[in-house]
């Protein structure tokens, strides 16, 4: 069992950085892939990154490459997205997730955070 708790959220203007982190319970966090989703008001839940157990592997959607930086601490256990010049277009409710395997589809996540809210103003 994993639980993932996720902080960082908040409102930011156009333009601005956050940096989204998870949390998470247990003695096996290195065993898991860590994912990052966002989830629009009246959208699908959608893919952000991915991060292998190790750290050494990752993934980021095309939508955030180059603006977005999925990281890990497994001293922590803690899972950290960065995101730097948000645009309106990017608020959302941004969940945490564990996986066995590395994927980038949510149905292969096995556990998820309750979510923190990302709203960028203009």
């Amino acid at each position: 069992q994993v639980q993932l708790t996720e902080s960082g959220g908040g409102l930011v203007q156009a333009g601005g950085s956050l940096r989204l982190s998870c949390a998470a319970s247990g003695r096996t966090f290195s065993m898991y892939a860590m994912g990052w989703f966002r989830q629009a008001l009246g959208k699908e839940r959608e893919f952000v990154a991915v991060i292998s157990g190790s750290g050494g592997r990752t993934y980021h959607a095309d939508s955030v490459q180059g603006r977005c930086t999925i990281s890990r601490d497994n001293a922590k256990n803690t899972v950290y997205l960065q995101m730097n010049s948000l645009q309106p277009e990017h608020t959302a409710v941004y969940y945490c997730s564990a996986a066995t395997v590395f994927r980038t589809t949510p149905s292969n996540f096995e556990y998820w955070g309750q979510g923190t809210q990302v709203t960028v103003s203009s």
